[in-house]
This record gives C-alpha cells, structure tokens and sequence, in this order.
C-alpha cells in the first residue's frame, strides 16, 4: 500500500536550457484545466490510505499564483497525510515572496527545495537562470522565517568550470546554512537546448575530480554523504526521496508523473491535451519478482549505506546473496558487504552507474 505521493505541477515561468522534466511556459488558462484534472485523477486513483511524504515538484509549483495555490492545496486536502508527514514543495528563488510562503506553512508544508544550481554569473546565460548573490541570500532568510527543513538544488561539472569556481559555489550555499543539499553534475539530455545547441560536456576526469572535492567539502561542513548526490545535516534526509531509493510503493499524479502500485508500474502521459481528457496513464507494467529485486539492488545501491540483507529476504523471502551472482564484484571491492549491508565503497561512487548496470538482467542466478 503505497504512503507517498508525488504531485507534478508542470509551469514554469521560464525555461532552463538543462531541464528534461515534464514542463511547460505558465499559462492560466492551461493551469485552470490542469488543477481540474488533477483534482480528477486523485479522487479516481487514490484510495484514501494514510499517506507518510507528500512531494509537490515540476516544472516550478511556485509559478502558481496564490489563489492557484489555494486551489491546489485544497485539491491535496482529499489526501489522508500522517501527523508526521513530510510535506515538500519546489519553490524557484525568484517566485519566493512572503504570502507564499504563509500559505505553504498553513497548508502544513514542512520542507522547501530550493533551486539554485549556481551563483557564477559565468554560466547563467549558458543555464537560463539569472541568480543575484544579495537576493538569494534575502529570499532564504524569508524563507527561514517559516521553515527550518531547507533542500537546495545545485549543479556542478558545467563547460569549462574549474575546480576553484566550484569551490565558490560551495562556499556560498554552505553559507546559507541549509538542511539538507542535492547537487548534480550537469548531463546533457535529449530534448533540451543544450542537447539542441551540441553542447560538449566537461572533461570526465574533471568532472571526477569535482565529485570527490564536493564529498571531501560537505562532509567537513557537517553533511552526512547519503546517496550519490544527496547531502544533509543529521536528521534532514529526504523521507520522500528514499522511498525511490528503498523502492518502496507510492502514488504519482500529474502530466508525466509515474507511480509504483503494488506490483504496477505507470508513467503518466505528458500530453496536457490528453491528461485534461482523463486519458492519464501512458504506459504501465506489471513488474514481475525478478524486476523487483533488479529494481532494489539498482535504486538501494545508490545510498551509500547500500542494501541491508534482512530488509531484502524479510521483502522477497531470498537471501541476497543466494540470489545475485556479485562475488566477483565482492573480490574486486566493487562492492562491500560488511554481513548487514552490500553497497559501493566511497571510492567507487563516481562509477556507480557501471557497478549498478551488473544487476539488470543476466547477473541474476
């Protein structure tokens, strides 16, 4: 029984060149429609379970405006939330003022995620964002005002960044004192002006380089390194986030959402044309136990702590180790298993992705 949700708000008010999420420019009378459909979609698929994190990402929900905002909120109230339930919200730091901010807090948001990605006006013209340093650091003072669980999104490896910018970045949103902070390196995705424009990616021994300084950096600062990108202060890990990376179920709803039902797995479609016509789903599956397991080795294996042995017999009645072939990962410490645990040693988390790939299809025994 899934306890999350995801929500999809698809507006933005500007698009970034890097960005292959579902989204479009803002535009009311798109919005009007899509809030309906949603409010549809959620009283036909959720069947009124106590739901645990609440996750409300795009696009830019932001961009909404108030009485938007007021709509949707009370779209969400059909949403059975525990008295603990981490409610996160995507906020664009130019869309941050004091009134949403009241809103959010009495709707009970408890989380903001911020994004940044960089304050080197080098690069803002490349990204499509245009972040003023005094003006970042008021917006996140209002927004302390209301909330102490704080994400920022930052990005790193740009086109001929060097190691002593990335350091300024660092050094800037370290600064601000958030909770919690996600930072990614820059992939060149199809779809994206920066695919469209044939835009080279930075030298990937660089790029290695960056990642391992950014672990040494906010590991010192106090961060706790908890999966690939993710950092945060104790306590401050994502609830929602390591639903995904524990592959445990939840509801997805919205254009180009997905969700894990019990054994189904859907992507919702991206066409608003289609969603506003209640023709949601796109694709599904049914995941068989095979997948299953693939699937929690490949999502488990991106903390750092790994996957635990007696979480994936007390879920799939297997021993790990009876069930994956990765004694020769073992050997080649391309893997650790410490008796609770098997996950990717510290100096291996920059390949990760050719360590995980092992356990789609033929590594299974």
């Amino acid at each position: 029984m899934p306890s999350s949700v995801y929500i999809h708000i698809p507006f933005c008010k500007s698009i970034c060149s890097y960005c292959d999420f579902c989204k479009m420019f803002y535009y009311k009378p798109f919005v009007d429609k899509y809030l309906l459909a949603l409010n549809k979609e959620i009283k036909e698929k959720y069947i009124g379970n106590i739901i645990k994190t609440l996750y409300i990402g795009g696009g830019s929900p932001s961009s909404l405006s108030i009485d938007e905002l007021k709509q949707l909120f009370e779209i969400l109230r059909t949403i059975k939330i525990s008295r603990d339930c981490e409610i996160t919200i995507e906020v664009n730091i130019n869309d941050i003022e004091e009134e949403k901010l009241k809103l959010f807090h009495k709707f009970g948001v408890n989380r903001v995620s911020i994004g940044i990605e960089t304050v080197n006006q080098k690069f803002f013209s490349f990204l499509n964002r245009y972040n003023k340093k005094d003006e970042i650091i008021k917006k996140i003072g209002l927004v302390k005002k209301y909330f102490n669980n704080i994400n920022i999104d930052m990005m790193y490896a740009f086109p001929s960044e060097t190691l002593d910018e990335l350091k300024n970045d660092l050094d800037f949103v370290t600064k601000l004192e958030p909770s919690h902070i996600s930072i990614y390196s820059l992939i060149i995705e199809e779809h994206t002006k920066l695919f469209i424009d044939k835009t080279l990616p930075l030298d990937e021994e660089e790029e290695e380089k960056m990642y391992y300084y950014i672990i040494k950096y906010l590991s010192e600062k106090g961060y706790n390194h908890y999966e690939i990108s993710n950092f945060s202060l104790d306590g401050k890990e994502s609830q929602h986030n390591l639903v995904y990376w524990n592959n445990l179920p939840y509801y997805g709803f919205g254009l180009g959402a997905s969700g894990y039902i019990d054994d189904f797995r859907y992507s919702n479609t991206k066409s608003l044309n289609k969603y506003i016509d209640g023709k949601y789903i796109k694709d599904s599956e049914i995941v068989s136990k095979k997948i299953m397991m693939e699937n929690e080795m490949m999502l488990g294996l991106r903390k750092t702590k790994g996957v635990n042995k007696k979480e994936f017999y007390k879920k799939y009645s297997l021993n790990l180790l009876d069930t994956f072939d990765i004694m020769d990962l073992i050997n080649k410490k391309l893997l650790i298993d410490d008796k609770d645990n098997i996950y990717i040693p510290s100096n291996r988390l920059y390949v990760s992705n050719s360590i995980i790939v092992n356990f789609i299809g033929g590594c299974l025994k």
